[in-house]
């Protein structure tokens, strides 16, 4: 197994860290927020643009041409079309979606917020998901950006991440649980 995840993680880490201070420096951290997000949408969409991007295939001038395009046609800051032209110069376009999470990490913490996860058996409306955010900021103390995701298997309940920690409220741990300590009886 090679090491992809740990030099992605170094790489990503590296230039998000130097990314975000140049954004904070010309106070366009909102704006790289906003472009950003519409790359890892892109991203995780799982079309031709997430394939092009991990391929060792493409010249650097037909990633520059790509990423130039990218940055035109969803109109974005100038300095994010820069920071998009030097990735693919350095032949880093491969690490995109590590370096926009650290992006963000980055972001959250500057801004004193704490990403949570929730992951449910059904999909949460919008008053639900702004209730359970609201619950979360009251245990934690700061401002929450909360990702939901469904799970069927969790079969009822929920699982919550903040941070290290996590709760587990799903009915499938519950089963488990039962199951192990019918088990032992």
């Amino acid at each position: 197994m090679s090491n992809d995840a740990t030099l992605s993680s170094g790489v990503a880490g590296r230039y998000a860290d130097a990314f975000f201070e140049l954004m904070d420096q010309n106070d366009a951290l909102d704006a790289a927020e906003t472009d950003l997000a519409a790359l890892y949408t892109a991203i995780k969409s799982g079309g031709d643009f997430a394939e092009f991007l991990k391929s060792p295939l493409y010249s650097t001038d037909d990633r520059l041409k790509v990423v130039s395009a990218l940055a035109g046609k969803n109109n974005f800051n100038a300095l994010t079309k820069n920071f998009l032209s030097l990735l693919a110069q350095n032949r880093r376009l491969f690490a995109l979606d590590s370096i926009i999470v650290a992006f963000k990490a980055r972001l959250a913490r500057h801004r004193g917020e704490v990403d949570a996860e929730a992951i449910t058996a059904i999909q949460l409306n919008a008053d639900q998901s702004r209730r359970l955010r609201s619950e979360i900021e009251t245990i934690v103390g700061k401002a929450v950006n909360l990702e939901t995701r469904v799970d069927p298997d969790l079969l009822g309940g929920m699982i919550v991440k903040v941070g290290s920690r996590m709760i587990d409220s799903s009915l499938r741990t519950k089963l488990n649980r039962l199951q192990s300590v019918m088990k032992e009886a």
